[in-house]
């Protein structure tokens, strides 16, 4: 294993007969920010909170800064930042109380004005944590884990249930973080957010790592397809999508036909054509780019949110 700030190889963890991450592998370096993409059920968060020291593992091997996350104690949480992906305060802290108690865990933490001004909760400063919305609750979460000054932070679904403003604004707050070289580790089930915010991401199916690479370099290694979504009015006759012209994969989802294209133009004129030649209607046609979703159907033949 080389250098890098996050190491792990070959882990295992089961609960009773059920394998939640079997045998995964990856690297992390310096001042990137690495997603951990797939369905929900997939090991993510059991493989986030074995880095994070809560969670034993079977076997493997899983280094952070170095260090064993499940023997090194205070001095491994000194290095650390965490955002779980269920966080709870008492509903009567207020929210300089949180960030003052948790700044007191540490040696080493920030300026709680400065997480106050920088989350944007200067006008919440003294409001309890049960009058503060879901944004605002993240973002106190998010302060919190910085409070330490942390080398590495570790964000698990950090924006699930969240409006798309919010969102929006926990993207930007995961963008500053890297441009100040924080190392970030953060799991997701959205598209959009692994493209959007990861130099380099792992997607995990049924505990194992079935793909890793920069988003460019995986959506490269799709066939340079384009993504074509169809629904028909009435079924297709079996096959006949599959050979229309430049289509190298057809797939159905609860009655969505997802077709895979190296010639979209030629395609959707074959599709025509033998909609015309069979009676059939074309009730909607959606293009896309190709995307972690592409890689993902191909190589699970299911969706990510399935």
């Amino acid at each position: 294993m080389g250098s890098s700030i996050i190491q792990v190889e070959n882990l295992f963890k089961s609960y009773g007969p059920v394998e939640a991450v079997r045998g995964v592998s990856f690297s992390v370096e310096e001042g990137e920010v690495f997603g951990l993409l797939g369905p929900n059920g997939a090991g993510k968060t059991s493989t986030i909170e074995i880095l994070e020291g809560l969670r034993d593992r079977d076997r493997g091997t899983a280094l952070v800064c170095g260090l064993d996350p499940g023997r090194s104690g205070q001095r491994f949480k000194d290095g650390i930042g965490a955002v779980l992906q269920s966080t709870s305060l008492p509903d009567k802290l207020r929210v300089r109380e949180a960030l003052d108690l948790f700044g007191h865990f540490y040696p080493r933490r920030a300026n709680t004005d400065k997480l106050l001004e920088r989350f944007q909760l200067q006008e919440k400063r003294n409001s309890f944590y049960n009058q503060l919305s879901g944004g605002q609750k993240q973002r106190l979460a998010l302060a919190m884990a910085l409070v330490n000054e942390p080398r590495v932070v570790f964000l698990d679904e950090p924006t699930a249930g969240l409006d798309p403003q919010v969102r929006r604004e926990i993207y930007d707050i995961i963008e500053e973080l890297k441009r100040e070289n924080k190392t970030v580790l953060l799991t997701t089930h959205y598209i959009e957010e692994a493209e959007r915010l990861c130099d380099r991401v792992a997607i995990i199916d049924h505990g194992r790592v079935i793909a890793s690479g920069t988003p460019p370099e995986l959506k490269r290694g799709s066939a340079g397809t384009t993504r074509i979504e169809v629904r028909l009015a009435r079924p297709p006759v079996d096959g006949a999508l599959d050979e229309l012209d430049g289509v190298s994969d057809c797939r159905e989802f609860e009655g969505t036909f997802v077709l895979h294209s190296a010639r979209p133009p030629q395609t959707i004129v074959s599709l025509v054509k033998k909609l015309e030649a069979e009676s059939n209607e074309l009730q909607s046609l959606e293009i896309f780019s190709p995307s972690l979703e592409d890689v993902f159907i191909e190589l699970t033949g299911r969706r990510l949110r399935e």
